[in-house]
């Protein structure tokens, strides 16, 4: 199988180190060789390739902006540029990838004891054990603070009480980082597989995101230690800033499935014969799409690496990651559905990546924030109006949640 040519319209890859270069390329090669190989399969039976997750691990992609434990320590555009070859092969496969770096690798670094970093971090990176992020509920989505997960001081223990919805790993992961209200307040605890009171179960039925794990978690009077609440937590800005990091991916790995599209389409059109013997690539239609997914794809990968640049200076805002997350998953998923228009018929056949990718970037356009909430977090940022519900107070939360304890305990 021929290696991927790149998508670079403007000579970007100008703006990259030589490291930066390096990185993508040997994601590029992996993507090429052990990836696209088995994806479609793998896809049609709703499996993750789980084998692919130590090759990963030994090519230090979880945690790979980490500098301790012996990890690559890489800049944030090196990392992102990881996102989009691995989201080039799959969705699904960034979104492990995403889960095990941003969502649990990185609030246990950053909100977690010595001891929790010291236990954990060497596990995940090798790959050893997995983790997922508990923060969705079947209630609540676009609104976690509305969370009705909590969790209660019994003794030496925590008890947590509740569910999560939609989550990715959760059915294989070792350990879950958890969000749960206590008093009002949004604390994390980390809940490790097999704690009594911790269940799972598979969402069935998915047409998108099926090479990937997507879970329900159970917590029924899920006692754990103390030691297991990350120290650090206290209020809903914690989960979000998690959800920055991830975010700050996806937005990268977008612009992989809308490659990906863009040149399956584009090769097609090429070499597809109709109406007098010329490839339809000569006709103008087709060619008026093809230069829309480029143009787009170009303003992604130059939005995409100011990001980057930004967050390495520590100047990158959540507002900024909204825009670029809302962006390029919208542009990658319009240039999927303008490809699957292109192919015809071969556009709906999983002999072509299209329709897989554009099945999953419907998912990825909704978790992590939905395109329009994200446009109002750009919203509220130009204008300083949010156009939210307005929170609940501290004492109204703490109510809520009595109330609910109090029904529980009956």
């Amino acid at each position: 199988m021929p290696s991927f040519p790149g998508v670079d319209y403007m000579d970007i890859d100008s703006l990259f180190s030589e490291e930066e270069l390096m990185v993508r390329q040997t994601v590029r090669d992996f993507v090429d060789e052990e990836v696209i190989p088995i994806i479609e399969e793998a896809n049609r039976k709703e499996e993750m390739p789980m084998h692919l997750i130590p090759k990963m691990a030994e090519m230090g992609l979880f945690g790979a902006t980490i500098k301790e434990y012996d990890l690559p320590g890489l800049n944030q555009v090196a990392y992102g540029l990881i996102m989009q070859e691995l989201e080039r092969g799959d969705s699904g496969l960034r979104s492990f990838a995403s889960v095990q770096s941003g969502l649990v690798m990185y609030p246990i670094y950053t909100y977690g004891s010595k001891e929790q970093r010291d236990y954990w971090i060497p596990k995940l990176a090798a790959g050893q054990k997995i983790g997922c992020f508990g923060l969705t509920e079947p209630d609540f989505g676009s609104n976690p603070g509305g969370m009705r997960t909590y969790a209660r001081k019994d003794g030496d223990s925590w008890v947590l009480n509740g569910a999560k919805a939609w989550i990715t790993n959760g059915s294989i992961a070792d350990v879950a980082v958890v969000w749960a209200k206590h008093d009002g307040v949004v604390r994390g605890f980390l809940v490790e597989k097999d704690t009594p009171g911790f269940s799972t179960a598979y969402h069935m039925g998915k047409f998108s995101l099926r090479a990937s794990v997507t879970s329900q978690l159970f917590f029924e009077d899920c006692r754990i230690p103390a030691e297991n609440v990350l120290p650090e937590t206290n209020g809903i800005k914690y989960p979000l800033g998690c959800l920055t990091q991830a975010r700050y991916g996806i937005a990268w790995g977008a612009l992989g499935a809308a490659m990906s599209v863009y040149e399956t389409a584009r090769t097609y059109a090429k070499s597809r014969i109709q109406f007098g013997g010329q490839p339809i690539a000569s006709h103008q239609l087709v060619q008026n799409k093809l230069a829309w997914m480029i143009t787009e794809i170009t303003k992604g990968q130059l939005l995409a690496l100011q990001m980057g640049r930004l967050k390495d200076q520590g100047k990158l805002k959540p507002h900024h990651v909204s825009m670029g997350k809302m962006n390029n998953v919208n542009i990658a998923l319009e240039s999927a559905r303008s490809a699957r228009d292109i192919l015809g018929a071969n556009g709906i056949s999983d002999e072509y990546p299209v329709i897989r990718h554009m099945l999953n970037l419907e998912s990825v356009k909704t978790y992590e924030g939905t395109h329009d909430i994200h446009n109002l977090v750009i919203g509220e940022a130009v204008t300083g109006i949010p156009a939210y519900n307005p929170p609940m107070s501290a004492k109204d939360e703490r109510e809520a949640t009595a109330r609910r304890e109090a029904e529980a305990a009956k």
